[in-house]
Order: structure tokens, then C-alpha cells, then sequence
């Protein structure tokens, strides 16, 4: 039996990386609950394959790879540091590539990470009216963590990691939903009559 597969992507240009931290750690907890195989890409990995690139066939593979993980993926964890108010702009060239209709259904996590509070609705303003396009299914609860919510690099506010473990929760609840769809609709095999 295969295990739903999460893809995380950070649109880090760094590491160590507060985003990749806290698409990580929304990760982990998920895995705590349920069996996933769990993956994180961030843009550091393909950023020079992928900003010079204007076509999915002029992609680097590395990017190549990356975007056909988002496109197969059965849910995605997205992270973005907010910059001037906003996702990056390779965060946003790379969701450009993605077929339009590959992300119909899938359950994804939205999350940013920013200097302060006042970033906090990006995720509201930018990151669901992106997915929306996609026809994806956000999960209600988003998570924004600021550069004081962390120490070290490792996500420590008590109220921003009960927060990602409440979203955390609501996408393991939709991946057991779709597992159980899943199996409803494979084929009944009869026993052989004797």
C-alpha cells in the first residue's frame, strides 16, 4: 500500500530558512498522525534553472523534477517569505509553469513567513486567490509565522505552532477522506464460486 504523498514547497532563496522550517515542521506533524511520504523543495535547489527558464521546456531538470512532484503530488504544503508585501516573484514564476488543471482537488496547505505582523494577510490576500485559481482545495486554516515567533531557525511561539498543528490536522482529516474515496471506488473481486 502506497502512503499519500506531500509534497512541501519553500520559496526560500536561503538556507537555513524560516519557511522551509515551518513547511517542515507542519510536515512532521502530519507524520505524527498519519503515514505519509513526505517531500520538501525549496527554490535555493533550482532557482538559477528555473528563473531563466520561459517555458516548461526550457526548465532546467531539476526544476523539471520539482514541477512535476507539485503537479503529482496528492497535497501540497506552499511556503513563501513575504517580500514587499507579497510572494516572490520566482515562488510565483514557478506556480506559472504548473498546468492549470493539475491542481484541481488537491488539499494544500498555505503558509509565509515575514519580518512582522504586518505580513500576516498575505497568505489571505495572494496565496488562496492563487490556489483558487487552480481550483485547489486550500485548507481553512493558513499559517504565518514572523521572524520573532523562531529561535535558532526552529519555530517556538506557542499559539503559531498551535496553529500549524490545527492546520496540520485538517489536512490529514482531507487525506484520510480522499484515501477512503479512493478505495470506495476500486472494484469489488468476487470470491471464485466452488
Amino acid at each position: 500500500m502506497t502512503h499519500p504523498r506531500i509534497v512541501g514547497i519553500a520559496g526560500s532563496f536561503r538556507r537555513p530558512s524560516k519557511t522551509r522550517s515551518l513547511v517542515e515542521t507542519i510536515g512532521a506533524e502530519i507524520g505524527r498522525t498519519r503515514s505519509v511520504d513526505f517531500v520538501v523543495h525549496d527554490l535555493v535547489e533550482i532557482g538559477p534553472g528555473l528563473g531563466g527558464a520561459f517555458s516548461r521546456t526550457q526548465l532546467a531538470p531539476d526544476a523539471a523534477r520539482v514541477l512535476r512532484d507539485i503537479e503529482t503530488a496528492d497535497a501540497l504544503i506552499v511556503g513563501t517569505p513575504v517580500f514587499k508585501g507579497s510572494y516572490t516573484g520566482l515562488f510565483k514564476h514557478l506556480f506559472d509553469l504548473v498546468e492549470p488543471d493539475a491542481l484541481r482537488d488537491v488539499p494544500v496547505l498555505l503558509t509565509a513567513t515575514g519580518g512582522g505582523l504586518r505580513h500576516a494577510l498575505v497568505v489571505e490576500h495572494y496565496l488562496r486567490p492563487l490556489f483558487g485559481f487552480f481550483e485547489a482545495l486550500t485548507i481553512p486554516t493558513a499559517v504565518y509565522a514572523s521572524e520573532s515567533n523562531f529561535i535558532d531557525g526552529t519555530l517556538v511561539d506557542a499559539a503559531v505552532r498551535e496553529r500549524a498543528s490545527t492546520a496540520a490536522a485538517q489536512l490529514s482529516t482531507v487525506l484520510g477522506q480522499r484515501v477512503e474515496q479512493t478505495r470506495s471506488r476500486e472494484p469489488v473481486r468476487l470470491a471464485a464460486v466452488r
